[in-house]
């Protein structure tokens, strides 16, 4: 055994997973679990930790895996997470705790996220749940929808001995973990549910289909409802555009609806009358993960998919997986470009994209290099289908019908560091105070919420 290099893990052929919607990561075994556990140093100030939004005492269940003992390695884990099984799917470990591994200074760093995943399956295979709060403490709170942020809050608090109640916006609970993400990255019935069902087993009570400020209103909630406080974790689904020339045509999705459809409506599975656009040549317009995830997911639809960005491969906001993923899978990457026009025929539908050549400039506020256009470079490519994948902002709803909530320009609601609003007892988190970001990120807040609501119970 190397010790300087990870376990490898096994992986669908290429050729064979870009024509199927089942998972490209296929993890490790028990043996390979145990050996690439043995690679932690188990350091006494040990940095992985730090680089984890929710903490997990990485090192704990890192060692309880070394000697086989998958049962204490849940237990260690799920005292952090209630997502684990999604977490080691899809958080970027490589810029966060593995990023931060001592063991990859001199060689590759420990494979955390393959064992959070290994670890998470095991305790679902073998029916092993998180402990729950045998009490309650009188205290009744509402959630708002069901994404990674509410449900971390929801299960926090549930653990806590707090009345919780999710209501989520759609028919399925989950929200970006089951509308957002394809199966190939996250399988829905067998691991986003069942760590959903993890979180009701808690005592947790979601109901669905329940838009909050039209069903019901925040105010309401907590006025005529009897619900003493509120953590909105209801995330950022409004799309951005980009204000060209033909983005109104026929063909022309944001991310967000194309994969929707696909995933949460199963339009990729044949008998679902939930259509998609189902086109021979697709152009996806941006370079983070969900544009990796619209553009692997339409290749597995039969198309031919091109990546449009306007920077270079280094900049690249995406995992450094998901891109080297969809190269394998043979999506193609046109790099330092951008679109300018979608062009429309007689019946209105995309009928290709106008496309001029960039270059990089100075860096901007984001530390990027700023794309420059390169007069006289524009050309033409064939598209029956594009794919806006730009970011999105919070659905302005919720605001807009909750009094004495206040946002910034953005639309984001702004909060303190514990999830506090402008609005007493109304916490908030995830992107719907910070824009489109990462799941862990979401989970992280609705963490520091739920203990920002235990203290203000506590404070009252």
């Amino acid at each position: 055994m190397d010790v300087l290099k990870k376990v490898p893990v096994s992986e669908q052929d290429p050729k064979v997973r870009a024509t199927n919607f089942e998972e490209v990561c296929l993890g490790y075994t028990m043996d390979e679990a145990m050996e690439e556990a043995s690679r932690c140093l188990n350091c006494k100030n040990a940095q992985c930790v730090k680089g984890c939004p929710v903490s997990i005492n990485i090192p704990g269940f890192v060692a309880a895996v070394k000697d086989g003992d998958m049962a204490k390695a849940y237990e260690v884990i799920s005292e952090s997470s209630a997502l684990p099984a999604v977490c080691g799917r899809v958080c970027p470990q490589e810029s966060q705790c593995e990023g931060k591994c001592i063991r990859g200074i001199k060689g590759e760093a420990v494979s955390i996220g393959k064992l959070e995943r290994f670890t998470a399956d095991w305790a679902r295979e073998n029916g092993i749940k998180p402990q729950g709060c045998d009490a309650k403490n009188g205290h009744k709170v509402a959630v708002v929808g069901s994404g990674p942020a509410g449900l971390t809050c929801a299960g926090d608090l549930a653990k806590l001995g707090y009345d919780v109640t999710i209501f989520e916006a759609l028919h399925e609970a989950g929200g970006v973990l089951v509308y957002g993400i394809p199966e190939f990255r996250l399988p829905k019935s067998k691991v986003v549910a069942a760590e959903v069902e993890n979180v009701k087993s808690l005592g947790v009570k979601i109901e669905t289909n329940v838009i909050i400020g039209r069903s019901i209103t925040i105010d309401e909630l907590m006025e005529k409802e009897g619900f003493e406080a509120v953590f909105i974790g209801s995330g950022a689904g409004l799309p951005r555009f980009m204000g060209i020339p033909g983005e109104q045509a026929k063909g022309v999705f944001s991310a967000n609806e194309f994969l929707t459809r696909n995933n949460l409506m199963k339009a990729f599975k044949e008998g679902y009358d939930t259509p998609i656009a189902r086109g021979k040549k697709v152009v996806v317009v941006g370079g983070g993960n969900v544009a990796m995830d619209a553009a692997r997911t339409a290749l597995r639809l039969g198309a031919e998919v091109h990546i449009v960005y306007r920077r270079s491969e280094e900049e690249l906001p995406a995992r450094v997986e998901e891109v080297h993923h969809a190269k394998e899978e043979g999506v193609i990457f046109d790099l330092l470009q951008n679109p300018t026009e979608i062009l429309v025929d007689e019946n209105g539908c995309v009928n290709g994209v106008r496309i001029i050549k960039m270059e990089l400039g100075e860096p901007d506020e984001s530390g990027r290099r700023s794309p420059i256009e390169i007069p006289g470079s524009e050309y033409e490519i064939e598209a029956d289908t594009v794919i806006m994948s730009l970011g999105t902002s919070p659905n302005p709803l919720i605001s807009a019908t909750t009094k004495g909530l206040d946002v910034n320009r953005r639309g984001c609601i702004i909060c303190e560091d514990d999830g506090a609003t402008s609005k007493e007892a109304v916490y908030a988190g995830g992107d719907a105070v910070t824009g489109a970001a990462t799941v862990i990120l979401a989970m992280g807040a609705g963490k520091a919420a739920a203990k920002g609501i235990h203290e203000y119970f506590q404070n009252k």
